[in-house]
């Protein structure tokens, strides 16, 4: 039984974060999560503006369905939508990240 003191590799964070190629990785990172955070809210919190300050969505969009139904539904296949793509992006994001921790390991 092997009761020695394993070594770990030391990581230079610095240097990482020092690195051109993970600067744009995050500038990039950062853009997209405040896009769509933005795009979130903006239309989550458009419901109930435009139901409490405005009729529009009173309308009856079909039979006895009103565009409130409609715009509700709508909000919920956007967040499947949004989940999806957000999936989608962070997969690419974590090929980049491995790609600059191979660039650091290479540049040690």
């Amino acid at each position: 039984m092997f009761m020695g003191k394993i070594e770990k590799p030391i990581i230079d964070y610095d240097k990482i974060a020092s690195q051109e190629s993970f600067k744009k990785l995050s500038k990039k990172k950062n853009s997209f999560l405040w896009t769509m955070t933005v795009i979130f809210l903006a239309l989550y919190m458009l419901l109930p503006i435009l139901t409490s300050y405005t009729t529009i969505l009173d309308q009856k969009a079909f039979g006895d369905i009103t565009w409130v139904w409609i715009y509700s539904a709508g909000l919920f296949l956007m967040t499947w939508g949004l989940a999806h793509f957000y999936v989608a992006k962070a997969n690419k994001f974590d090929k980049e990240a491995k790609a600059i921790i191979d660039e650091y390991e290479g540049g040690r």
